[in-house]
């Protein structure tokens, strides 16, 4: 090969050159694919990539600091979410607990189907010593690492273990990332001797390379079959998932419900893919979904599943499709999800498919008394919204659901809203007003305590000129509050509302319902029974935050609790509103499940609780049906 045509760098160095010049382009629209490289360094990988990273500088690869791997994760996924899974970000690690800490983080993205390119550490390729500081021996097998837990994780794994290997590895881990059907947590173990290697590299290697995101149409044969089906029905019902927000195929939905009357409702991830007061948006469905949109379901002789993968939420564990002779009709880009429930398949991109349908469907329209039956059905859930947003006593401590009524008496069409676990989501699927399309961010393919911090970091990188708001209880802050360094030190203006309940609110609900009594779900000093019953733990998490640098405005009623709301939109530091919530029974909360979940219960147990448990679970579970 002539001299000309190579370039003589280390692997680490070879890659992050490589990333530089990596670009997605969907609908003539280019975007940089690697927009950052998150790291924190150690032995595995300061001498490599962490090396590589200061030699190319900022502008070829913008390095961004963290303070626990699983976080950083996290945040790569808020932003490739709120990308519209067009960028993306790397995460680096050392060996050992710095490579096993991206597991969690690796399983969330490849759950929710979102891009993120793991970079971990690994041992030494050439073993000079064996073993190396964090190694995991495996006595059976000399070629295994911890970064093999990563490999049921991820969309894809490889092991660079030799320079040359670099080149199809990162083309691969590439492919992975840009195809909307097949993208996740993307994972490159690089032994840190293979990092620091030099190799002469083909310059054809640096080269600008666009990935074309593709749209994939629908299949005529399966458009007219999909639309005779629509046509047939006679009470229709739209199920909008996460893959309408990452097709931006809103505005071909909302196309299709003016044109033919279809109701809409919408998963954790769809929740937003019609404004919040469209004639046809009925709101959440399933477990925690609005009694209109779960009436609609059990009656639905047709569902139009469009980019969902119909969780158990959804569904409500197999029990909310009722009708005896319910069919689906499933548009979704990844067969593996249209081919459920034993539907009838549309595998196209929402968007494209969408468009089809809607000119497929000209002049179909829904009987005129199913669309205003569902109208009246929305029109009696926003009283029971505008009821627990309301407070009576201004003056009083506020409850979970007046939280949400006074954050969305301040937030404006272009707020974020990000949360993830605890019992938040439940009542955001509920009774949030989804005013654009990108508003509202839930986390509930994996529901990962922790990652509302890191994420809301990542949604404001992706979206610096939109206030983002994370949504946490004192469960889910303990899990993990180490951002709160890293949005400080970056000048990330995220607002963070904290709720304290003193314990794991929706796990003790839960606990309750199947019997285990709230056991060991009270954040409270021991009893003397030895039980979690005594006062509450003295922690000021309040403090707690500001002693991580963040701003902090505490909130004592609901009125208080306004005015630091508009304090923190008005601000432009990291802040937090710390409020203590009301859960006596007297204080109005959100409406109940509308719809069954599956947990199962103790088929024996000597408790009288537990036994009326199962009994009701019995009940539930008689209605659980396979689609077929």
């Amino acid at each position: 090969m002539n001299a000309s045509a190579v370039r003589r760098l280390t692997v680490a160095q070879a890659l992050v050159e490589f990333l530089a010049h990596q670009y997605t382009e969907r609908d003539g629209q280019r975007h940089r694919l690697i927009n950052a490289t998150w790291g924190i360094f150690g032995h595995g990988n300061v001498a490599g990539i962490g090396q590589a990273l200061l030699e190319s500088g900022p502008d070829a690869m913008p390095y961004l600091q963290g303070r626990n791997e699983q976080a950083m994760v996290h945040a790569a996924v808020g932003f490739a979410r709120q990308s519209n899974r067009l960028s993306a970000q790397a995460v680096t690690t050392s060996i050992g607990p710095g490579a096993t800490n991206l597991v969690t983080g690796a399983a969330l993205a490849t759950v929710n189907r979102l891009p993120v390119l793991l970079l971990p550490g690994d041992i030494f390729a050439t073993r000079p010593a064996d073993p190396v500081l964090q190694q995991l021996e495996v006595p059976s097998a000399g070629d295994v690492s911890v970064n093999d837990c990563l490999r049921p994780v991820s969309r894809y794994f490889d092991r660079v273990m030799r320079p040359e290997a670099l080149i199809p590895a990162a083309l691969a881990a590439m492919r992975v990332l840009t195809d909307p059907a097949e993208t996740g947590a993307v994972t490159l173990a690089l032994p840190q001797d293979v990092q620091a290697e030099a190799f002469d590299w083909p310059e054809e290697f640096f080269a600008d390379r666009v990935w074309q995101v593709r749209r994939p149409a629908a299949d005529p044969t399966e458009l007219a079959v999909a639309a005779q089906a629509i046509r047939s029905a006679r009470r229709p019902l739209i199920i909008a998932g996460g893959g309408v927000h990452h097709s931006e195929a809103e505005d071909a939905l909302r196309a299709l419900a003016d044109a033919t009357g279809i109701p809409v409702a919408s998963t954790q991830a769809g929740k937003g893919s019609l404004r919040h007061d469209h004639p046809a948006d009925i709101g959440g469905i399933g477990h925690t979904g609005t009694a209109v949109a779960d009436d609609l379901a059990r009656d639905a002789d047709l569902v139009i599943g469009v980019g969902t993968r119909y969780s158990d939420f959804t569904t409500a564990s197999a029990t909310l499709f009722a009708d005896p002779g319910v069919r689906f009709v499933n548009l979704n880009i990844t067969p593996f999800d249209a081919h459920k429930l034993s539907a009838t398949t549309l595998v196209a991109d929402a968007r494209a498919g969408l468009e089809a349908l809607v000119r497929e469907l000209s002049g179909h329209r829904v009987d005129e008394t199913y669309e205003a039956g569902y109208r009246v059905g929305k029109a009696a859930w926003e009283r029971r919204v505008d009821a627990a947003f309301a407070a009576d006593d201004e003056t009083a401590r506020p409850s979970q659901s007046q939280v949400l009524g006074a954050l969305d008496a301040v937030v404006g069409d272009e707020d974020v809203v990000v949360n993830a676990a605890g019992s938040l989501p439940g009542d955001l699927h509920k009774l949030w007003r989804a005013r654009s399309p990108r508003q509202y961010h839930l986390e509930y393919g994996y529901s990962c305590m922790g990652y509302e911090i890191p994420g809301a970091i990542g949604v404001r990188l992706a979206a610096p000129d939109r206030p983002v708001w994370a949504l946490v209880g004192d469960g889910t802050y303990l899990m993990m509050p180490t951002e709160i360094v890293t949005a400080v030190q970056e000048g990330i203006n995220i607002n963070v509302v904290l709720l304290q309940n003193h314990g794991y609110a929706s796990i003790g609900a839960l606990s309750e319902g199947i019997g285990a009594e709230r056991f060991g779900t009270a954040y409270r000093f021991r009893a003397a029974d030895g039980s979690y019953t005594g006062d509450p733990l003295p922690v000021d998490l309040a403090a707690n935050a500001a002693s991580l640098g963040m701003d902090v405005l505490r909130a004592g009623s609901v009125r208080e609790l306004r005015e630091a709301l508009a304090a923190a939109r008005a601000s432009d530091r990291p802040t937090c509103v710390y409020v203590e919530t009301e859960t006596a029974d007297t204080v109005s909360g959100p409406p109940g499940a509308q719809a069954w979940w599956d947990v199962p219960v103790a088929e024996t147990a000597t408790r009288p609780a537990a036994v009326k448990a199962r009994e009701d679970y019995d009940r539930q579970a008689a209605a659980r049906r396979r689609h077929l």
